[in-house]
């Protein structure tokens, strides 16, 4: 699967403001460290802001910061809420069935599988972890508290 890249850059801006945990940071700072245009961050910081991810401050000595922290913010959830998920054109809302295999297709059952399994990798990371040392061999921390790990 192949993430837009308005949620790429959302994770990418999210994860830049993990490393700055607790500093107000610029829209141009992260387009600089990043080499991505300005407008289109303002776009991706909008929406974060809108959905409870960062928050932002005006005026002099004003930035964007992490609404919550990074531990709290589980990757999944992220894409989610950020990504169109839609894997073939059967998915989107309100699809008009023009596929002569739609009522009866196998294709979709395994798409869904695999899109369900895809998501709930993601959900074992948070934000933390993807900025955190990272140990080789070892599993990184889980986001939700008391959530169990996976069986495989």
């Amino acid at each position: 699967m192949q993430l837009t890249k308005f949620t790429d850059y959302s994770l990418r801006v999210l994860m830049f403001l993990a490393r700055r945990r607790g500093v107000h940071t610029t829209i141009r700072d992260i387009a600089d460290a990043h080499q991505i245009s300005e407008s289109h961050l303002m776009k991706v910081v909008h929406q974060l802001a809108k959905r409870g991810y960062i928050k932002t401050v005006r005026g002099k000595g004003g930035g964007i910061s992490l609404a919550r922290p990074p531990e709290e913010i589980s990757i999944g959830a992220i894409v989610r809420e950020i990504e169109p998920l839609t894997p073939a054109e059967c998915f989107v809302p309100g699809y008009d069935a023009r596929c002569r295999l739609y009522p009866s297709c196998g294709l979709r059952g395994a798409l869904r599988a695999a899109q369900s399994s895809f998501l709930t990798t993601l959900d074992d990371y948070s934000l933390s972890a993807m900025v955190g040392p990272k140990r080789v061999g070892s599993p990184q921390p889980k986001c939700a508290p008391g959530r169990s790990g996976s069986s495989r």
